[in-house]
C-alpha cells in the first residue's frame, strides 16, 4: 500500500455500524471533521480492507464503553437498562424501520437475499454452501423449535418479506397464518406470494405495532428479528401472553451482545448506523429477555454463534457486489443524485453486520432463540 491519507484517522466504526471521528487533538471543529470524513468513505475512496480493520480495531472499544468483562459493571448497566425499559414507549420510531429498510425498491431485496427473501440472520450448519440453503436451514429451525404443528392458529410479529410466513404456510397447509407488517410494500408482496403460490391460510396485517391489538387468540407467536426495534419489551410480552391461548407458546428470535444491552442513538453526527439503518432500536444483551417473565414463562433458549450472521451478510454484500449493473438502475431511480453514497452506505451497512457478528469467532454477538409459554 501507498502513503496513508492524511485523514485516515477520521475513519471510525461502532458496534454494529460505521461512526466516524477524528483524533482528541483535532476535536475543536468536531461536526465539520465529522461530516467530511463521513463524505469522504460515502464515496468509495476507502478501500474494503482498511474500512473492515477499523471496524474490527474499533468493536474493540465498544467492548471497552460497554465494560464488557467486568461482571459488577455489566450487572449495572443491565439492571439500568431494564428498569428504563418499562417506562420506554412499545415502538419509539416504527416509521423509521420504512424509510430506511424498505425505501429501496423490493427487487434489490430480491436480488441480494436469497430465493426465500429472509432479512434476518440464516443457519449454516456444516455442508451448507449457498445462501438459500442458509435460508431453509433457519426457516426449518425456527418452525422446530417454536413447536409448530399442522391446524395451529399462528401469528408472526414483523413478518418481513414472508419468509417465515410463506415457510409456515406451506409446511403446514391446514394452520392459519396471521402476519403483522407495518410495511404495505411488504404485505402487497406476500399476498402475490401466497396467491401465485396457491396458499389460502395466509393473512396479512399492515399495523403500528404501538397501537395494535386484537381479541384473537393464537396457539403460537413468532417473531425474528422484529423486537430489536422495540424498547419496552415488558410492555410487548404481556401483549403476547394475552394473544396466546393457554398453553400458547412464544417463539423469538433476536440478535444479541454477550453481556449488555445498548441503545441505538444518533449522538452526534458520527452514529452513522443510528442515522442510516436502525434508528429507535437496540442491540439486546443475551440475558435481556429474562427479565421479562412477569406473562411468560421461559422453557428453553437457543443460539447460533455470530459466525452464522457473518456469513449471511457477507452472502448478501457477494449478491449486491456480483449484481451491481441490474441493481445499479434501482438506485438511480430511488436516490438520484445521491445514487452512490447510498451504494457506499448499503456495501458499509452489510460489511458493518458481516464485521460485528464475525469479531472474536462470533462469541460476542450472536443469535439467541427463546421458547417461552403463557402463565397460568
Amino acid at each position: 500500500m501507498g502513503r496513508a491519507h492524511p485523514n485516515a484517522g477520521l475513519l471510525r466504526t461502532s458496534a454494529c455500524g460505521m461512526r466516524f471521528d477524528v483524533p482528541n487533538e483535532e476535536k475543536t471543529d468536531m461536526p465539520q471533521d465529522i461530516s467530511f470524513a463521513i463524505r469522504w468513505v460515502e464515496k468509495g475512496l476507502v478501500p474494503d480492507t482498511v474500512v473492515r480493520r477499523g471496524i474490527r480495531r474499533l468493536l474493540k472499544d465498544r467492548l471497552q464503553e460497554l465494560k464488557a468483562g467486568n461482571a459488577l459493571a455489566v450487572a449495572d448497566l443491565t439492571q439500568d437498562f431494564v428498569a428504563r425499559m418499562g417506562s420506554a414507549n412499545l415502538a419509539p420510531l416504527p416509521e423509521k424501520a420504512n424509510e430506511q429498510h424498505y425505501e429501496v425498491p423490493a427487487a434489490f431485496f430480491g436480488e441480494v437475499l436469497g430465493n426465500h427473501r429472509k432479512y434476518s440472520s440464516c443457519y449454516w450448519p456444516e455442508g451448507t454452501r449457498t445462501l438459500e440453503e442458509a435460508e431453509s436451514a433457519a426457516l426449518a429451525a425456527t418452525c422446530e423449535r417454536a413447536g409448530l404443528a399442522d391446524g395451529q392458529d399462528v401469528m408472526e410479529l414483523g413478518c418481513g418479506w414472508g419468509s417465515l410466513t410463506l415457510w409456515m404456510a406451506s409446511h403446514y397447509p391446514n394452520s392459519r397464518i396471521t402476519a403483522l407488517s407495518n410495511s404495505n410494500s411488504q404485505r402487497e408482496y406476500i399476498e402475490a406470494q401466497a396467491a401465485q403460490r396457491g396458499l389460502r391460510n395466509v393473512r396479512v396485517l399492515t399495523r403500528d405495532i404501538n397501537q395494535f391489538d386484537t381479541d384473537e387468540r393464537f396457539d403460537r407467536v413468532v417473531s425474528v428479528e422484529m423486537f430489536e426495534h422495540l424498547r419496552n419489551w415488558p410492555q410487548a410480552f404481556a401483549n403476547v401472553a394475552r394473544w396466546l391461548r393457554p398453553g400458547g407458546r412464544f417463539f423469538m428470535h433476536v440478535f444479541a451482545h454477550k453481556e449488555a444491552p445498548y441503545p441505538f442513538e444518533v449522538r452526534d453526527p458520527s452514529d452513522w448506523m443510528s442515522k442510516y439503518f436502525f434508528s429507535g432500536g437496540m442491540m439486546p444483551s443475551d440475558d435481556l429477555a429474562l427479565h421479562c417473565q412477569d406473562d411468560l414463562r421461559l422453557l428453553r433458549r437457543w443460539r447460533w454463534e455470530g459466525s452464522h450472521y457473518q456469513r449471511t451478510a457477507e452472502a448478501w454484500l457477494r449478491n449486491m457486489d456480483e449484481r451491481r449493473d441490474a441493481l445499479r438502475p434501482l438506485f438511480q431511480a430511488t436516490y438520484g443524485a445521491e445514487a452512490n453514497v447510498w451504494w457506499t452506505r448499503w456495501r458499509l451497512f452489510f460489511m458493518s453486520v458481516a464485521e460485528l457478528f464475525g469479531f472474536d469467532h462470533g462469541q460476542r454477538w450472536w443469535v439467541s432463540h427463546y421458547l417461552f409459554e403463557r402463565r397460568k
